[in-house]
């Protein structure tokens, strides 16, 4: 700032500011009346056209499919196995997971769940995921034998709490118990150590 010069003495350079355009003030103003939009047509009211607009035709976000509902990430994927796959194994064969996998009837680390669609002509021991009621009576009728493992969900997670809570509580109700008998052993032997010496006193005699 030159020597002398104040705050009000600053002035912007020339033509760096220009004044706004002054519309809708009349016809005399040369931008009056219809303030530079022109007689008719889709600009000269309003906002022009709204977002997503084109132009008439349908519009992107018509045109598109939706599909109601959600995607629930809980859901589990069963390979389904139905009896008619289950022949081609031999009588007496054990069949888990990695069994059905080796066959081709499961991806590694897949749960599988039987269900009772065809004839089963062999005796099997199975273990699996899920079964369904037909299919295990299908297999106990050839007399095979069926193992289902927990199911997962909330209802099996409850389950193992309620068996650890259970668990905790008959271990904090036995800690007493062990207590109480080791101090009723040290309290009887206390008592019978007197006893053993006043015997043995009038021996020494």
């Amino acid at each position: 700032m030159a020597e002398g010069m104040k705050l009000h003495d600053l002035r912007a350079p020339e033509g760096s500011r220009k004044k706004p355009k002054r519309i809708g003030r009349g016809t005399g103003s040369g931008h009056g009346k219809t303030s530079g939009r022109g007689t008719k047509g889709q600009n000269s009211r309003g906002s022009g056209w709204r977002i997503g607009f084109e132009g008439g035709q349908m519009p992107l976000a018509q045109r598109l499919p939706k599909l109601g509902g959600f995607k629930n990430p809980f859901k589990i994927e069963y390979a389904i196995i139905n009896l008619s796959k289950l022949s081609r194994f031999k009588d007496g064969t054990t069949l888990d997971q990695a069994a059905f996998v080796a066959a081709g009837l499961a991806d590694a680390g897949q749960k599988v769940k039987v269900l009772g669609a065809g004839k089963l002509r062999r005796k099997l021991d199975i273990t699996a995921d899920a079964i369904s009621d037909n299919a295990r009576a299908a297999i106990e009728a050839r007399g095979g034998t069926v193992s289902v493992g927990v199911k997962p969900g909330r209802a099996a997670a409850r389950r193992v709490r309620a068996e650890a809570k259970a668990a905790a509580e008959t271990a904090r109700g036995a800690a007493p118990k062990v207590k109480a008998q080791a101090v009723d052993e040290a309290e009887e032997q206390e008592t019978a150590a007197p006893a053993e010496e006043t015997q043995a006193a009038p021996a020494e005699e």
